[in-house]
């Protein structure tokens, strides 16, 4: 359904996206931000669905400035080469990525207005974005690692945000996440009986149940607020 493109950032970088149109006329833009595996063949699944529920959807390369054409699958050896790609994009001077990630909702709004969703570490940007970019209308992060940390939950959201959190994740803990849910009262914050990586079907951990309802929740959380595009 989709193709990459090249898309531009303020600074002159330019980097891949991942573009999937919708069969009709578009009813707002959706950026999909990926996990630590690069744009693979999940993400693009992902933005391919949401562009059937009438949505352009963008998945930009986060990873683009630290080394190009990342498709990684799901093994030991690919969560560590993941792992060290995060911790490459991570350590770049501010705003580093996030550069990207505006581009792409600049280029997503070309469908209307821009909601924004991401996974794992997809999901910690999702939420840095929904704090610090400008052209958002909502935000879904999904169990992002680092969203539940003092620094991050220290950071005031611009647009309404939807957050998504499982109960047996241990990269994220429970009491963190009472943390966040304390400081951030505006945030309508969803815990599920299931693991990190939960929405991933090519994942272990992936609960059909939990991705089901958080998905459900996140279409209507994005009509919500995305409304027609206008």
């Amino acid at each position: 359904m989709g193709a990459f493109i090249e898309l531009r950032a303020a600074d002159g970088h330019a980097f891949p996206a991942y573009v999937a149109q919708p069969p009709v006329l578009p009813k707002g833009g959706v950026v999909v931000v990926q996990e630590i595996f690069g744009v693979n063949a999940h993400i693009r699944a992902v933005a391919d669905s949401y562009a059937a529920e009438g949505y352009l959807a963008v998945a930009p390369s986060t990873f683009h400035r630290v080394k190009s054409g990342v498709d990684l699958g799901y093994t030991q050896e690919d969560m560590g080469a993941g792992f060290a790609l995060k911790g490459a994009v991570e350590a770049l001077p501010a705003p580093g990525v996030l550069q990207d990630i505006q581009a792409a909702i600049t280029h997503a709004a070309q469908g209307g207005k821009v909601g924004i969703v991401g996974y794992c570490w997809g999901g910690l940007l999702t939420w840095r974005s929904a704090c610090l970019l400008s052209g958002l209308s909502a935000a879904a992060p999904y169990y992002g690692g680092g969203v539940t940390t003092p620094e991050e939950i220290a950071r005031k959201p611009r647009v309404p945000v939807m957050a998504h959190f499982g109960d047996q994740d241990h990269w994220i803990p429970m009491d963190t996440v009472a943390a966040f849910r304390a400081a951030h009262p505006e945030v309508e914050t969803h815990v599920y009986a299931a693991n990190h990586g939960f929405n991933c079907n090519e994942r272990a951990s992936w609960d059909a149940a939990a991705a089901a309802l958080a998905r459900q929740r996140t279409l209507a959380f994005f009509a919500q607020h995305l409304g027609s595009g206008a």
